[in-house]
């Protein structure tokens, strides 16, 4: 069992490698962690006091941007930049990732250098004070020049970093602020080679995305050169229901030249603002010194903070006082709680097992990439509080503070994440030096800036960190070795360990124990490495099925006692425009084009039955909540985006998806109809399905009962369902908890009585030259449906059946022993199948022999389709004439080889 560590009042963790000497209200010799680069971001200004002890001012508005190299003298006073575009922060010059099949216009995937510059006209700072200037978040790469002398460098995109300017201003005079953001590809040779991360399914974006501002802080003050953290860093040693320890640890700075005697006040207050504990220490600030204070106190009968259900807040305040006066003030949130991680109970808050169920998010929106308002982030947050989420995974870097701050608020559960993605290397080699220190640098980074969220209970490390080298292999027919990534892996959890013990450590693994073609042989063990096993797992998309999810996590279970387990991804892709008749008639082409939105529901509903079967899981978190972009994607009906989110790109519409998992998690009354998007129906006869928390739900037609249906596993089903040629108006209804629940849709069906037309073996349908629509493969039991023909990684073949004017109709095919049961209107019909010879081996094609009954009378036997039809991949048909009673059952079977049908056309006879 990983758990919180259980601490004395004065024992307090290693931050950075350097040894506090802890003592209640005792002073420490500075740090050594100090000798790092300065990084971070001003506090979210919800947790900054407020008044003249700190001022920070936020600079949105006077910048100039131009995509370039660097300009001759760019970062002087004198450059014009008036013909440069004006921009407002968070400004990201990246724009991509549309719902057509080909790359929108106004798509901008530049990677490179960005300019930006600021004129900050007759600043004045106050005597005594510091000027600190801070970026949220910069991709990738940010250098800094103030009045043409560069300040520094930052490398990592997602971390807040700060630079004390100070020195370089130019008081009462304009002062020229220049930002050089670069995201170029990390390639050999390149800026980026050595900043993590290397590679990934996701785009860095560039540019000065998340804000900037400016602080004036006093020259003694909480530090803000902690590696972009906040300065002061609040545990819990000991939490039970009578009294929580609680132990505030403050960094402190002078960077004057003059010592100083103060005054530190720590302060718990409780949501109403009411202080409920608090201490005063003497602080001896030597002069260019900095210094560590840590601080025990006590909460009787603390309010925990208890998740979803009550995510309660105290704040801890710490104030440096000099005589009366505040010269500067820290606030930051405290979620009193203890948590643990178990190899067989599962995730425990507060002592009680808590099934943590929920989605990962990336931070792009469609037209605006990263660049995100605080509004936008409250609405990710309240669409996936809407689906019953209760834990986040922040993929796969760090996010933004005022997404955090929700967290807390909102009592999710999150796993936050370095950006330790894809590979190590570029090629076989260890990684390099270099890069090693900037994974330790932005995880410290990761670790310090975000210590204090109550909401983040693990530290992810890496994320499928030996797939790149995999993907390499197999692009090379198997050649070349398997990543060297495991060192570096064990390095960042070590370092992990010693920022924060408090927490457990996890790695996101891709493919240990599944038949991915990604499992190398010889490949170094990787699971074994952190506190808790995640597993990203993708059965029933990129392979196997979805039922064989259970025994896969049963086995790793047992490989791995001792340590929690998670499934840290599970999916698979889904379109709006992209329908099936049943996600079980074909193959899916998962990297590429179609994506039905039926498939991508049912992936989802089989894989939470097997996640349901897996008692010692501790949390499962879906790929993605929402669309987002990347540049290697061209699938579904999207281009650069990934379309594993249950919720579209701009955020304003769900698919099917989402409501199944709403009506599994939330607490509100949930009834929905699947299936609202496939409007044009391709038969008149299908199972209507619904959504539902409710026990049972009943269904009308165009005003006319259908029945009332159980609703096992949260699906109601009414199989069979008629509709009439035409418009037709569905209703289900249902009642939960006394509450009356509707839902309505329309849809477009077919007549009946022209007959039905079924594509044997494809997950969707087709229009033929002569104007005839075939659904997608639907009616029928056993057989299998053949493999789809690839023509590269995403892109499936063309039909190679001659014959025909719609060889796209043999694109795919029903083999083996198998039956249609057609649900025709009585009467008499006319039954064409189309069939051809797969087998290019002339003796397997010879000996096929295909009988046919209908309704248990031969109507074709012995047929061989190459013989028939001159040869192998030759379409040829076969016609007869049959009476429906009640339906048409179709029998079909060949002997070792099987049937083959490609489809089955019935028309009304003549």
């Amino acid at each position: 069992m990983t758990r919180e560590r259980r601490m004395g009042p004065c024992a307090m963790h290693r931050l950075a490698g350097a040894a506090l000497a802890v003592a209640a209200m005792c002073i420490s010799a500075p740090s050594l962690a100090q000798d790092a680069a300065p990084s971070g971001t001003v506090p979210h200004p919800v947790r900054t006091a407020a008044g003249t002890t700190r001022s920070v001012t936020p600079l949105s508005d006077g910048w100039r941007f131009q995509f370039s190299e660097a300009p001759d003298g760019v970062t002087g006073a004198d450059f014009d930049d008036r013909e440069w575009q004006p921009v407002r922060l968070p400004h990201s010059w990246n724009r991509m990732g549309n719902y057509t099949a080909q790359r929108a216009e106004d798509t901008d995937v530049r990677q490179g250098t960005g300019w930006y510059r600021l004129r900050l006209d007759k600043l004045v700072p106050t005597k005594g004070k510091r000027a600190i200037l801070q970026f949220d978040g910069v991709g990738a790469i940010a250098d800094l020049w103030v009045n043409g002398q560069h300040v520094g460098q930052h490398k990592g995109a997602f971390s807040r970093f700060r630079f004390d300017i100070t020195d370089v201003l130019k008081p009462g005079r304009s002062n020229i602020i220049v930002v050089r953001a670069d995201n170029s590809k990390p390639e050999q040779g390149s800026s980026t080679e050595h900043v993590i991360p290397l590679g990934g399914d996701f785009f860095v974006h560039g540019g000065l995305y998340r804000g900037v501002s400016l602080i004036e802080v006093d020259a003694a003050s909480v530090d803000l050169m902690d590696h972009g953290g906040p300065g002061i860093y609040v545990s819990t040693p000991s939490v039970t229901a009578e009294k929580a320890e609680v132990a505030v640890l403050a960094r402190l700075r002078n960077s004057g030249t003059k010592p100083r005697k103060l005054a530190m006040v720590t302060r718990i207050a409780d949501a109403d603002g009411r202080t409920v504990a608090s201490a005063t220490a003497p602080v001896r600030l030597a002069a260019g010194q900095a210094s560590e204070l840590t601080t025990p106190l006590s909460l009787a009968n603390p309010r925990l903070w208890q998740g979803r259900a009550d995510p309660y807040l105290y704040s801890v305040t710490v104030e440096l006082r000099e005589g009366s006066r505040v010269i500067d003030s820290v606030t930051e949130p405290l979620g009193v709680r203890s948590f643990a991680w178990d190899a067989d109970q599962g995730f425990i808050l507060n002592g009680k097992p808590m099934r943590l169920q929920g989605a990962s998010r990336h931070q792009d929106w469609q037209g605006k990439g990263w660049a995100l308002s605080p509004e936008d982030h409250a609405t990710d947050m309240a669409i996936m509080a809407e689906m019953g989420v209760n834990t986040v995974r922040h993929a796969h870097y760090q996010h933004a503070q005022e997404w955090s701050d929700l967290a807390d608020r909102n009592g999710m559960v999150v796993k936050a994440e370095l950006p330790f993605v894809h590979q190590s290397a570029f090629d076989e080699s260890l990684p390099a030096p270099e890069l090693v220190a900037n994974a330790r640098a932005q995880l410290t980074e990761l670790i310090r800036q975000n210590y204090n969220h109550p909401s983040i209970m693990l530290w992810s490390v890496g994320n499928e960190i030996d797939i790149g080298a995999a993907i390499m292999a197999l692009q090379k027919g198997g050649k070349g070795a398997p990543a060297k990534s495991r060192d570096m892996l064990v390095e960042l959890n070590a370092l992990a360990k010693r920022e924060d013990p408090s927490r457990p450590t996890l790695y996101a693994d891709c493919c240990e124990g599944t038949p991915s073609p990604l499992v190398r042989p010889g490949a170094q063990v990787l699971n074994n490495v952190t506190d808790v096993v995640g597993l990203n797992r993708y059965f029933g998309w990129y392979y196997g099925q979805p039922e064989d999810l259970s025994r896969a996590l049963t086995n790793l279970h047992a490989r791995y006692p001792g340590r929690a387990m998670t499934v840290t991804e599970y999916g698979a892709g889904g379109a709006f425009t992209q329908h099936t008749d049943n996600p079980l008639g074909g193959p899916v082409n998962a990297n590429g084009r179609p994506h039905p939105e039926e498939f991508q529901a049912w992936v989802h509903e089989e894989n939470w039955k097997a996640l349901q079967k897996a008692p010692f899981l501790s949390a499962s978190w879906i790929w993605n909540m929402f669309d987002f972009a990347s540049t290697s994607r061209e699938e579904g009906e999207a281009y650069d985006l990934n379309d594993k989110g249950l919720v579209s790109h701009d955020r304003k519409t769900r698919k099917d998806a989402f409501y199944f998992y709403k009506a599994q998690w939330s607490d509100e009354p949930v009834l929905y109809l699947t299936g609202r998007r496939y409007v044009d129906r391709a038969y008149p006869v299908l199972d209507v399905r619904a959504y539902s928390n409710a026990p049972r739900a009943s269904l009308t037609v165009n005003g006319q009962s259908v029945g009332t249906v159980d609703c096992p596993d949260r699906i109601c089903v009414w199989p069979g369902v008629r509709l009439r040629a035409g418009d037709n108006q569905v209703t289900a209804s249902a009642e939960r908890n006394g509450k009356a629940l509707t839902d309505s849709l329309s849809w477009t069906a077919p007549d009946a009585a022209k007959g039905l037309h079924v594509r044997a073996g494809h997950l969707t349908g087709l229009t033929t030259s002569a104007g005839l629509r075939f659904g997608s493969d639907n009616f029928f039991t056993g057989g299998k449906a053949s493999e789809l023909r690839m023509a590269g990684r995403t892109r499936v073949a063309p039909s190679n059946v001659t014959g025909s004017s719609d060889p796209e109709l043999y694109a795919s095919y029903r083999q083996g022993a198998f039956t249609y049961d057609l649900p025709l209107p009585d009467g008499r019909w006319t039954v064409t199948l189309h069939m051809f010879e797969p087998e290019a081996d002339t003796a397997k094609a010879a000996a096929r022999s295909i009988t046919v009954l209908a309704d248990g009378k031969p109507v074709l036997t012995g047929f061989n389709p190459a013989k028939a039809a001159g040869g192998s991949l030759k379409a040829v048909t076969h016609s007869f004439d049959a009476i429906s009673r009640g339906g048409l059952k179709l029998d079909f079977s060949g002997g070792e080889g099987g049937a083959v049908v490609s489809a089955i056309s019935v028309s009304p006879a003549r």
